[in-house]
């Protein structure tokens, strides 16, 4: 078995966790169901695909490496002639993220080969919200995701790193319930059903959440960071 590590990061992200015509909020995280999209749209497959239930297998976790803040947009717009409605977007500002998920090795060096010459554009969470370049990935051998995400480097930006002043940093681990047993359960609705837009269905599956210590490579005893002094382009 293997598991693949997927760093996401964009401007903006946004990964749907209640939605109505007039609101759409932003999960603080990726969904797995948005991660299962990412994959399917990679491998090019179409929304009614049947082979897209079966991704609903790979283990999965996600940390949380630099949250992001909420941006609300506004749309107007017109649902029947002559009238309007004003609808409110949420998206994540400035978040890094780290998935992890384990298949077997022929299903892990197929997804990796497709996220790295996707057949449809790829996007994080709206198709707007595409990623800041080329995706990172890291394939690990023998390893299950929560195991490789408390080990891997801190991947948020040199910015957002200098910012923090401490040489440890917790973050927050949201994974799959079977990779954490014995540990207290949520229930979230990201088991993907249907992607059909006429028809679209999630189920829910158990969670576990777990926060982690890791280490602040920018970190030294005379750390400074000076608000305002935030380059944009570095360190993405």
């Amino acid at each position: 078995m293997k598991t693949l590590t997927l760093r996401l990061t964009s401007p903006l992200q946004s990964y749907g966790n209640q939605a109505s015509f007039s609101r759409r909020t932003a999960a603080t995280y990726p969904s797995k169901s948005a991660v299962i999209g990412l994959i399917s749209a990679a491998l090019g497959y179409q929304r009614t695909d049947p082979r897209i239930q079966a991704l609903n297998e790979l283990a999965f976790a996600v940390r949380i490496d630099q949250p992001g803040r909420t941006l609300t947009d506004f749309q107007t717009v017109e649902w029947k002639k002559n009238t309007r409605k004003v609808t409110y977007r949420d998206y994540l500002q400035d978040a890094v993220f780290v998935v992890a998920f384990e298949g077997d090795d022929e299903q892990i060096e197929k997804i990796s080969d497709a996220l790295r010459h996707p057949v449809y554009q790829l996007y994080l969470g709206r198709r707007a919200n595409v990623p800041a370049g080329p995706l990172s990935l890291t394939i690990h051998r023998n390893s299950q995701p929560v195991d490789v995400l408390k080990k891997l480097k801190w991947q948020a930006s040199t910015w957002y790193k200098k910012r923090q002043h401490e040489e440890t940093i917790t973050v927050e681990l949201i994974a799959d319930a079977k990779l954490l047993p014995n540990q207290h359960e949520d229930l979230a609705k990201d088991r993907v059903i249907s992607f059909d837009q006429r028809n679209r269905q999630l189920d829910y599956r158990p969670v576990v959440q777990e926060f982690i210590l890791l280490k602040n490579d920018t970190f030294t005893a005379d750390s400074t960071f000076h608000e305002g002094s935030h380059d944009a382009i570095e360190g993405v």
